[in-house]
Order: C-alpha cells, then structure tokens, then sequence
C-alpha cells in the first residue's frame, strides 16, 4: 500500500486518539482575546475582519490547503465536499466550513475561486486569503506552525466560539464519526440521545472486499470521481480503461504531475477540462494502480449489463 496513505493512517490514528482534547489545556477558552481579528480576502475578493466576520459566535470547520498542492489538498477537500451533502442546509446555518490557505502569496482570491467552484462549494464556505504575515498568524492561532507548504496540517479543527471548544479531527476516516463529531460541537445536540445511522458507502473502516481496487476507489478516487453517474470535479471514470491503454493508465495515476510535465496531449486535455484542480499525486504503487484499473473495468462492464453498482456515486452529489 502506498507510502502516503500509510502516513495518513498513522497520523489519523493519533488524531483518534486526541480528537476530543481541546487545541489548548483543558478548561482554556479561545475566543476574542486569542483569535487575530486580522484582515483576510474571500474566494469572491470580500474583505472580512477574521474573528469578527468569519468565527464569531459560530461553529466552524476549518481546513488548511493551498491551491498548488500535488497530493493531499484536493483529496480533503473533496472529502469535505461529502460531509457538506451529509449535513445539507445545516451548512452555512448551523456550522460553517472554512479553507484556510497556506500558500497566500500564491493563492490570490481569484485562483482560490477556481479552485472552490471545481468542487462545487455552497454558500457556507469560505475559502480565505489575505497579506502572509496575517494568514500565518491566524493559520498558527489554529494549530498549523508549518514553516513550508510540505508540513502543513492535513488534519481539519473544529470550533464553537460560544463554547470555546477546539478539537483537531481528520477528514479520512469514517465520514458518520466525523458528522457526529461535528454536531457535537453544538452542545444542544450532543445532550439529546441520538442513534447513529450507518451509511455503508461513506463507512471507510472497510472490511476485505469482493473486488479489487474497490476500497482504494472508495476512500481516494470517490470524493471527485463516479464510475457512470457523471463528470464531478474529474472526469466519470466509466470506460476510461477502454479509451486509454493501461500502460497510460498506470502511469497517470500514479504520476499525473510527471505525466502532465510531458506535455502528454491526453493529460493536457484533461487538465484543461477540469482547470480548477489538480489531480492528486498519491504515491500509489503498480499494484494500487492495476487494482484500480481492475475496478474501473469491472464496474464499467457490469453498468453494460445494466447492473448498476451503489458504489460508483459514491462522490459529490449536491446541487446549488
């Protein structure tokens, strides 16, 4: 298995383990003595004071991306992409989702909204820019003291101004522990009893399955990809093993930054097809890649036989 995906897991697994301790020692109370009320930039070139327009008495989700990421920045937030559908209207009402950049020389409103529209973001969702020396305030007040865009945080915080409560979480695990996570951060909610629904297409804890390729489609490929339902933030992958030799395949995959540097004219297309994002460089090894092919042709083959699968819509599914 990939040498990325396994440091996803281990840092994930420590973030199981101190999802539920605030950011700060116990009892510490964030708020508008701690936030930097600083200047930043929306996608749409909105000026807003960042604790008292962006967090102020609200519940927030916030992530940490830049828009030239090769690997991981597309892959969360695609994943947000499938918690917002999770919890519908709630977004931009009850909770609010914002991505902080970590590159804001480069991440210029502009570029940012290219990026927000390639997922589709509703209008809960900020993605903020502003003057360096102001976003890495801000960005280290949330946790994120990287010194360069490869240390970054992948990890997401959740907030409640009201409450003062900050907890890291993580977007790659089970998606029904993250909305329920999420939801308890509104202390009206988390006192009411509550059963969990159990949602097998966004369950990532996945056991060993029938077909090869299936769970790494599921947890890497779904958030922008379907297999028959349609184009999302990529291309619908149905037939894509039919139109592309697997060689090319393989390749692309697992090295779609190289292969676009080739100036190959297929990578090219598709880049400027789908302009608002890059396809994430996941360092997926020759087997993950022929795993993949594998599902890819296995899903397209039964979708001709008129036997849908419920796994190829997987992804982002939302309208606005």
């Amino acid at each position: 298995m990939r040498q990325k995906l396994l440091t996803i897991i281990v840092a994930f697994a420590a973030v199981i383990i101190s999802a539920r301790d605030p950011l700060e020692a116990q009892g510490y109370h964030r708020g508008a003595n701690y936030f930097p009320n600083l200047p930043v930039v929306t996608q749409d070139g909105k000026v807003l004071n960042f604790y008292d327009d962006v967090i102020k008495d609200k519940i927030v989700l916030i992530s940490f991306i830049y828009t030239n990421c090769p690997d991981l920045c597309p892959l969360t937030t695609a994943r947000i992409t499938q918690v917002e559908d999770r919890l519908g209207d709630m977004v931009g009402r009850d909770i609010f989702f914002i991505s902080m950049t970590v590159d804001p020389e480069r991440d210029t409103p502009v570029r940012l909204k290219e990026f927000a529209t390639a997922f589709d973001v509703g209008p809960g969702w900020l993605f903020l820019t502003g003057k360096p020396e102001d976003i890495r305030r801000i960005n280290s007040s949330l946790g994120d003291k990287s010194r360069n865009l490869s240390e970054h945080r992948n990890e997401i915080v959740l907030g409640n101004d009201v409450t003062g409560e900050w907890t890291r979480n993580s977007v790659f695990g089970d998606l029904d522990r993250l909305i329920m996570d999420i939801r308890s951060m509104d202390p009206k909610w988390r006192n009411e009893v509550r059963q969990p629904k159990f949602d097998a297409a966004s369950n990532t804890g996945y056991a060993l399955d029938l077909q090869p390729g299936q769970s790494l489609f599921k947890k890497l490929c779904a958030p922008c990809h379907t297999i028959g339902v349609g184009d999302r933030v990529g291309p619908d992958l149905r037939g894509a093993a039919d139109r592309r030799q697997e060689a090319w395949l393989t390749r692309f995959i697992r090295t779609p930054e190289k292969v676009l540097a080739e100036k190959d004219p297929a990578a090219l297309d598709l880049a400027a097809k789908f302009p608002g994002v890059r396809m994430p460089d996941l360092g997926l090894s020759d087997i993950d890649a022929g795993d993949l092919i594998t599902y890819i042709k296995t899903q397209t083959a039964h979708l001709a036989d008129g036997a849908p699968d419920a796994t190829v819509g997987a992804g982002h599914q939302h309208q606005h």
